[in-house]
């Protein structure tokens, strides 16, 4: 077949459509096994997989600048075969992953695991690949109007990114991936009209036909999942009840909610063990299961009547109510609705509560089963709702409350071994629990309960270590000068939950009495309050003990081990009288809760608080195994708790730490992302230095261009998405977004960016500087124009934060194009190749160290580095205008390259 279609001059606008159009479904793609991952096995696995899988587009760069020639007489078929075979390597490769579930949990244990990992690479690799060499070719042929197709090509990918946000609505998990299987088949019908080759149109709707079919029929035929579950994923226990039912189900981009219901369900969060010798009935089938992406379960309690009501009591998160009649009560986060029921059961006057997920919104008040089930709490009169943040509520809000409870908000997958390490918690930063504390009433309480489940504790150290920290600073602001040592109590309950309360203007003695006399009724643990004594005497055996747990040579001690001593607090059996020092234990103040076993995390909970409330914490915090730093707005991660310094000493103990193994495969990724990236980018330069690159000046600085334009878009664009979960409270809703903005804006900045292709010297350096600048601003002020963004109705936050991502973007759309338009012109040809795959295996680098750099430094600093890398590249920009050296004739080199 002949084609006359010129790319270079006047191609059809089916072309561009195309380009955008394919492009777009590799996004999608991109975002549907990310989701796939997120409800079958953890999100944080997908984009490790995705990311690696990217190199697609680095061995395509390779390959296709050593046999540029080749590609150049065979550019119809390449970009034929590469089309017809992208989607169905998408439905076969994805149902094949399905069958070879990858569990991170069993990584050290089980060698298969890493097979199973690869394979995952391997097979997601192969449409990355496919799609890779379209753009490829494509980007060959068009290279001297490189800008208009680039922006055809990010415009695309945005608008595409963004519709598979709303296929969400429509698709479940499973069946997504017929969203990039769509976008794909519009792209490839477009590529065959502009070139007007009907067989092909025939044949990618006869694919695309085969390929859905094969999505929709094989599993039932061949006994297959569609959507593989880990065991581990909290919805998987529930589905093997064997009376499970599952009585609500909706997918959306907030997340694939389900609901079940199970007589095996006891979801009491924190519950005291007292309650079951206490209590003439416990409440039977009281509980829903609520899952999230098959995270969970989020409990949700039936409607008690007045008769087993007390059954509330035994709950951690009913602290505040014993001081505390009719209150007004805010409720920072909704989730299954117990800390709601709770505040009503326990008499208070009123409740507002907050809850930034739509679906669960919808889930509550739409569906009947669970409106009779609840009682329909949401529709109650004294029940208020915001439908957004709760501590973007109380950072604006006048209103004051003499409650305010945060209870496992969100939390519930803190200690999850193998899980979404890396994942933010602004509810807990101390800037949230500084707006808390400034929205009580005096005399006001904010109750905290967090999941304890942590041996050596981890996430709990983070959080007494934040509330302190923000207590001081309300104090400060609010120039008290009594301190924070009264204004807390603090109980647990081991391997279960913490509950932390903060109270305005301090408890009184008659209140810690009180406090007091409910741990030792419900056996829990005191922790903190205003005069406990704490011998400090231990703290250096049980720092070293924790220590040897894990970097001990020989047999470490166990921490977690009962001491062997008779313990003060044992009482002698009935009938036994006592005397001497047991005598005294039993005249103390019946009023103080009863010490029980001397267990090292709790011991260590009790010296966290008296040396945060009379100074010296900085120091045991650094002697300890973790990294317990506090949680803030740019760090709001309960992850990463292994210290940087201690990487290396880990590697041979894995298993003693496999709650970590998300964070630490992300210096994993980020080691095999450096190998394969360099090994690809040096490959056409090894091969083709004294040939192909022989007469190319400037090689090294045009390398430094395109891999600080790699690393800097990636990295602002993945980091700027952490921020965005501030105002948007959804990591999907945020990527989608962000992703949209980005690619948009920037392929309009690359659309425009031909218009000073001639004044590309002198014009570039400003772009540059305009760029840094731009991001150096925002690194450490858009937090504040978020905060207050997160408070309006969601469509108008959407286009505000789109406007917002507006001014870098378009910039940001410059660089890539006027480089690689350049290039072309000046007739690099293999060069326009290289500095391609460069640009994309760099951005797999950065999407690497993203979370390495936020968990370390901070979210600002990840747009810094990503505003140092434009800054980087301004010099290196001279490298890429040099123009080609003359070819030397009669040296033993042929005339022409």
């Amino acid at each position: 077949m002949t084609v006359t279609v010129d790319l270079d001059h006047r191609p059809p606008l089916t072309f561009y459509l195309s380009v955008g159009l394919v492009a777009g479904s590799i996004i999608a793609l991109q975002i549907g096994i990310m989701r796939v991952f997120s409800v079958g096995s953890w999100a944080h696995f997908g984009s490790l997989v995705v990311s690696l899988a990217m190199f697609g587009f680095g061995l395509t760069s390779a390959v296709m600048c050593v046999g540029k020639g080749w590609f150049e007489r065979h550019w119809v078929g390449a970009v034929k075969g590469a089309l017809l075979a992208f989607g169905p390597l998408m439905v076969v490769c994805n149902l094949a992953a399905q069958q070879v579930p990858f569990n991170a949990i069993f990584l050290v244990s089980d060698p298969m695991q890493k097979w199973r990992l690869f394979a995952n690479f391997v097979l997601y690799f192969l449409p990355f690949l496919a799609g890779a060499l379209y753009l490829g070719v494509v980007f060959l042929k068009a290279q001297k109007s490189f800008n208009r197709v680039y922006f055809a090509d990010l415009v695309g990918s945005g608008l595409c990114g963004l519709s598979v946000l709303l296929a969400m609505y429509y698709f479940r998990p499973d069946d997504l991936i017929m969203a990039p299987l769509l976008l794909w088949l519009a792209g490839g019908i477009l590529w065959f009209v502009a070139l007007g080759d009907r067989r092909g149109i025939l044949a990618i709707v006869v694919v695309a036909i085969l390929s859905a079919a094969v999505h929709y029929t094989a599993p039932g035929v061949l006994g297959i999942p569609k959507l593989a579950v880990s065991d581990y994923k909290g919805v998987s226990y529930a589905r093997k009840f064997p009376d499970n039912q599952r009585t609500y189900e909706r997918a959306s981009p907030f997340g694939y909610l389900e609901i079940y219901s199970s007589s095996y369900l006891h979801f009491a969060p924190g519950q005291s063990d007292n309650a079951a010798f206490n209590l003439p009935t416990m409440p039977k089938n009281a509980y829903l299961g609520l899952y999230i992406d098959s995270e969970g379960p989020s409990g949700i309690i039936k409607d008690l009547p007045a008769n087993e009501t007390a059954y509330f009591k035994y709950l951690s998160m009913y602290y505040p109510y014993i001081l505390k009649q009719n209150p007004d009560t805010f409720v920072v986060q909704f989730g299954g609705g117990i800390s709601t029921a709770v505040a009503l059961k326990a008499g208070s006057a009123h409740v507002t509560v907050a809850e930034g997920n739509p679906a669960i919104l919808t889930a509550f008040r739409e569906d009947k089963g669970l409106r009779d089930f609840t009682g329909d709490i949401l529709n109650n009169p004294k029940v208020s709702v915001i439908d957004y943040d709760g501590r973007l509520y109380v950072a604006h809000t006048k209103n004051r409350y003499d409650v305010i409870d945060l209870s496992l908000a969100d939390s519930a997958g803190l200690s999850s071994p193998g899980g979404f390490s890396i994942v933010e918690k602004y509810s807990y930063t101390r800037e949230a629990m500084e707006s808390y504390m400034r929205a009580l009433k005096p005399g006001g309480i904010l109750s905290v309960t967090l999941w304890n489940k942590e041996e050596p504790p981890k996430s709990v150290l983070k959080l007494y270590a934040t509330m302190a920290q923000a207590a001081q600073i309300v104090d400060y602001l609010d120039k008290d000068s009594n301190g924070i040592a009264n204004k807390f109590y603090v109980a647990s309950s081991y391997l279960s939950t913490a509950t932390v309360l903060y109270k305005r203007g301090g408890f009184t003695p008659e209140e810690i009495a009180k406090l007091n006399a409910h741990t030792k009724a419900m056996s829990f643990d005191a922790i903190y309050y205003p005069g406990i004594k704490v011998d400090t005497a231990d703290l250096k055996q049980i720092l070293q003990d924790y220590h040897d747990q894990f970097f001990f040579e020989g047999a470490p001690a166990d921490p977690t081990a009962p001491s062997e001593e008779k313990e003060p607090n044992d009482k002698p059996p009935p009938g036994m009288t006592t005397t001497g020092a047991d005598a005294k234990v039993e005249a103390k103040d019946e009023a103080a809760p009863q010490e029980g076993p001397r267990v090292p995390a709790t011991v260590l909970g009790r010296l966290a608080w008296h040396y945060l409330i009379n100074g010296g914490w900085n120091k045991v915090a650094d002697e300890y195994v973790f990294d317990t730093r506090v949680l803030t707005n740019h760090q709001p991660y309960f992850a990463a708790y292994i210290k940087v310094k201690d990487l290396l000493n880990f590697t041979d103990r894995l298993e003693l730490v496999q709650d970590e193994w998300g964070y630490l495969l992300l210096w994993a990724t980020l080691g095999i992302a450096a190998i394969f990236a360099f090994t690809l980018v040096l490959f056409p330069l090894i091969f083709g230095w004294r040939t192909i690159f022989s007469r190319y000046p400037g090689k090294f600085g045009t390398m430094i261009y395109f891999l600080c334009l790699g690393l800097g878009y990636i990295i602002v664009e993945v980091g700027m998405i952490s921020h965005f979960i501030l105002a948007l409270s959804n990591a999907t809703v945020s990527a989608s977004v962000l992703i949209t903005g980005m690619l948009v804006f920037s392929g309009i900045g690359s659309f425009f960016s031909e218009r000073f292709l001639d004044r590309a010297r002198s014009v570039m350096p400003r772009i540059f500087l305009a760029i840094f600048a731009i991001l150096a601003f925002y690194a450490f002020t858009i937090d504040y124009a978020l905060d207050w963004i997160g408070t309006l109705p969601y469509a108008l936050r959407i286009v505000l934060c789109l406007l917002l991502i507006l001014p870098p973007a378009f910039l940001m759309g410059f660089p890539m194009p006027t480089a690689m338009t350049t290039l072309g012109r000046l007739g690099k040809d293999h060069m326009f190749l290289w500095a391609w795959g460069i640009n994309g295996c760099f951005s797999v680098i950065g999407a690497a160290l993203v979370p390495i750099v936020a968990t370390s430094f901070g979210l600002p600093a990840v747009v810094l580095v990503g505003a140092f890398a434009y800054l980087v590249a301004l010099p290196a920009f001279f490298s890429v205008l040099m123009p080609l050296k003359p070819q030397a004739v009669g040296v033993g080199r042929p005339a022409a390259a």
